[in-house]
C-alpha cells in the first residue's frame, strides 16, 4: 500500500465521496489520468498504465439448514505500472486521494531511474462491446432474498432422498468496475458482474457416507436462476452424493478415457492452456516454447480461447491492460497457432496483444491468463464414442488438477466417473485419478463429438498467487490411452 505524503497542487480526480467511485468511463478525469501517467514516465520507460478498480461483494453461506455467515465488502484503489523492457515497476494505492496516487506513480517510476521523460500522454476514450447484460445484480438483493435462494436449494436436495443427511450452500455475488488508462493513449471502462452458487450434499446409508456438489453462475444477475434454478443445483448435488453411495473402487492401469462434454474442459485448461500463456514461452519454461506451427495434438483437436461468450464466467469486454480481446485460436487441426499475450509478451514476440492481460485486483500486476478456453466440436456421435470403448473410463465431473508447465505432466481427480464395459456406461467409480501429459494425451484423441457444452460458471484459476474467474468447455472426446490411478487392478 502507498500512503499519502506529498503536499502540492494536484489535478482534480474522482467524483464526490457521496457518489459511487465508478459509474462509467467519466469517473476519472482525463486531466488527472494524464498527469499520473506523466509522473509515472518522468524517468522514462516503454509504457505505463493505470488500473482503477471498484468492487462490492456480498456472500452468504448456509450449513445444514442454518445461516452460518453473512458478509460483504467494498474495495477500491489504483495500481500503477511502468514497464522498461521486461522489467516492471509496480505500486498501488488503496486511497484515491490524488496525493496518494501521485506517490504511487513516483514509486512505480523508479524502475526507469536515469531515463528521459516521455512526451505528455494524449488520452482518448474507447468503448468496448458488451457480452453480459445484467438487469438485477444479485449483490443488490436483500439478505432475506439471498437466504431464500439457498433455502430452495437445501429443500430440493433433502427432498431427493431420506439418505441425504446434510446440505451446505453458499452464494457469492460481486459488482466490479474497472477503468484502465494506458500511456499508449487509451482510456477504457468495463463493468464486470459475477454470481456464483455452490451446493454440497452429504448422503449416508449402512455406515457409508459420500458427498456430491453442484455449482454455477457467471456474469449474470438474478436472471441466472431463471435458467438454472436453486432447486436444480440442490437436486444435482444430491444425485451425485447418492450415486457415490453405490460407487466401487476405480481400476488402475492404462486404458481409453472418454471425457464428457462441459466440465471436462478443465483438463484442457490445466494440461494445455497454461502452457500456451506467453509469459511461460517468453521465459522458455513451457513445453510449447518455440513450437509455433508444429503439430502438438491430433488433427481432430482445435483449441480456442474466447472472451466473448455471452455471460460466461470467464468473459470480459476489455482485459486488465485496456486491450479489447478477441477470440483466439491456439491450436488448429492439431497445429500450434499462437500464444496468449499480454502487452509485455506481445512486445517481446513483436506481435499484437491478444487481450489476455488479467489480474486479481489493483494490488496485482497483470499477466497472460486464459478467459474461456475450450475444444471445438467435432462430427462424431457421442453414443458411438461410448460404443467404441471395450473397457475404459467415462470422466464426467472434475474437482480440479495440477500441471507441470515445463513438461505438461498432469494429475486430475474425478468427482463423478464411471466404468465403460463393452461399449456401455456401467458402474459409478470412486477414487479416479487421471494421470498423463498434455501434448501426449491430445495426440491420442481419436474421436470428437458434436455435442459441445460450456461448463456452468464454477471455475477459478490460480497462477503465481493470483486468482481469476475462467470458463471451460468441450464436447465428448475419446482419448485412446491414458493412465488411470485407482485402487484395483484394471
Amino acid at each position: 500500500m502507498v500512503s499519502s505524503t506529498a503536499k502540492q497542487s494536484l489535478p482534480g480526480a474522482i467524483r464526490s465521496p457521496e457518489a459511487p467511485f465508478m459509474t462509467g468511463p467519466e469517473a476519472v478525469s482525463r486531466e488527472l489520468a494524464g498527469s499520473l501517467l506523466d509522473r509515472a514516465l518522468a524517468r522514462g520507460g516503454d509504457f505505463a498504465d493505470l488500473y482503477f478498480e471498484y468492487r462490492r461483494s456480498a456472500a452468504i453461506s448456509m450449513e445444514d439448514g442454518r445461516v452460518r455467515s453473512v458478509g460483504g465488502s467494498v474495495d477500491m484503489g489504483v495500481g500503477i505500472r511502468v514497464v522498461v523492457g521486461q522489467g516492471v515497476g509496480y505500486a498501488y494505492s488503496e486511497s484515491l486521494d490524488p496525493e496518494a496516487m501521485f506517490e504511487a506513480a513516483e514509486t512505480a517510476s523508479q524502475i526507469a531511474s536515469g531515463g528521459s521523460p516521455r512526451p505528455p500522454v494524449k488520452i482518448r476514450q474507447r468503448r468496448p462491446g458488451n457480452v453480459y447484460e445484467v438487469a438485477n445484480e444479485v449483490v443488490d438483493l436483500e439478505g432475506k432474498e439471498r437466504v431464500a435462494i439457498l433455502r430452495r436449494a437445501d429443500k430440493a436436495a433433502r427432498a431427493a432422498s431420506p439418505k441425504v443427511v446434510r446440505v451446505d450452500a453458499s452464494l457469492v455475488a460481486v459488482h466490479k468496475e474497472i477503468l484502465v488508462v494506458s500511456s499508449r493513449g487509451d482510456m477504457v471502462y468495463d463493468f464486470q458482474p459475477m454470481t456464483r452458487i455452490s451446493v454440497m450434499a452429504v448422503a449416508r446409508t449402512d455406515g457409508r457416507t459420500e458427498s456430491g456438489s453442484s455449482s454455477g453462475g457467471g456474469r449474470m444477475g438474478s436472471e441466472y436462476f431463471d435458467q438454472v434454478s436453486p432447486e436444480d443445483h440442490g437436486r444435482e448435488a444430491a444425485r451425485v452424493a447418492l450415486l457415490n453411495l453405490d460407487s466401487r473402487e476405480a481400476p488402475a492401469g492404462t486404458m481409453p478415457v472418454v471425457l464428457a462434454p462441459g466440465d471436462a474442459g478443465i483438463l484442457l485448461h490445466e494440461a494445455v492452456g497454461h502452457g500456451l500463456e506467453a509469459d511461460f514461452n517468453r521465459k522458455k519454461t513451457s513445453n510449447y516454447s518455440d513450437r509455433i506451427g508444429d503439430s502438438v495434438a491430433s488433427p481432430l483437436v482445435t483449441v480456442v480461447d474466447d472472451p466473448a461468450l455471452a455471460a460466461s464466467r470467464g468473459s470480459i469486454n476489455v482485459d486488465d491492460e485496456g486491450v479489447m480481446p478477441k477470440s483466439h485460436r491456439l491450436i488448429h487441426a492439431g497445429k500450434l497457432r499462437g500464444y496468449l499475450h499480454d502487452r509485455i509478451s506481445a512486445d517481446f514476440f513483436q506481435t499484437k496483444p491478444t487481450g489476455s492481460g488479467r489480474r486479481e485486483s489493483f494490488r496485482h500486476e497483470p499477466m497472460p491468463r486464459m478467459t474461456n478456453t475450450f475444444m471445438e466440436a467435432g462430427t462424431d456421435d457421442p453414443e458411438a464414442i461410448i460404443r467404441s470403448v471395450k473397457r475404459g473410463i467415462y470422466a464426467k465431473k472434475f474437482s480440479g488438477g495440477q500441471v507441470n508447465i515445463s513438461n505438461g505432466d498432469f494429475v486430475f481427480s474425478l468427482t463423478e466417473g464411471y466404468l465403460i464395459e463393452d461399449g456401455k456406461i456401467t458402474a459409478p467409480l470412486k477414487g479416479v485419478n487421471l494421470i498423463g501429459n498434455g501434448p501426449e494425451a491430445l495426440a491420442t484423441v481419436s474421436m470428437v463429438g458434436h455435442d459441445f457444452a460450456l461448463s456452468d460458471g464454477m471455475w477459478t484459476c490460480g497462477k503465481d498467487g493470483q486468482s481469476v474467474p475462467v470458463g471451460v468447455g468441450m464436447p465428448t472426446v475419446k482419448l485412446d490411452s491414458l493412465t488411470v490411478g485407482g485402487s484395483s487392478v484394471g
